[in-house]
């Protein structure tokens, strides 16, 4: 395990992480982000993740994050649909189908477990 630290995260820099143009329902996102910690085994990750505006799809980790600037709503299938900003935290089921919103460019700190 890598020592313990403290990050920034509104002006952390950020990597491109491309989408899968299957996932765009609308708009021209565009996704960066950080990983800023990783267990050995790969099993838990720690990182900084941002999109812009436009609509998405995916499919879930089991995932924790707090959104620190912009806004989404987030339609989860065949559950509730979050509407989050910031300081919201929201957590994800393994395996959820969602569609996410982005209203305006959305930056959160996130921990996954796989």
């Amino acid at each position: 395990m890598t020592h313990s630290f403290a990050l920034h995260i509104p002006d952390a820099g950020l990597e491109p992480e491309p989408l899968d143009p299957e996932q765009i329902v609308s708009g021209a996102p565009e996704v960066t982000g950080k990983v800023v910690w990783e267990s050995p085994d790969g099993r838990q990750i720690r990182g900084i993740w941002q999109i812009t505006p436009g609509v998405v799809t995916d499919t879930e980790a089991d995932e924790l994050f707090v959104v620190i600037s912009g806004s989404a709503t987030i339609e989860v299938e065949d559950g509730p649909t979050l509407r989050v900003g910031p300081g919201d935290m929201a957590v994800l089921r393994a395996g959820d189908r969602t569609t996410w919103t982005v209203h305006e460019t959305l930056r959160k700190a996130y921990a996954i477990n796989l």
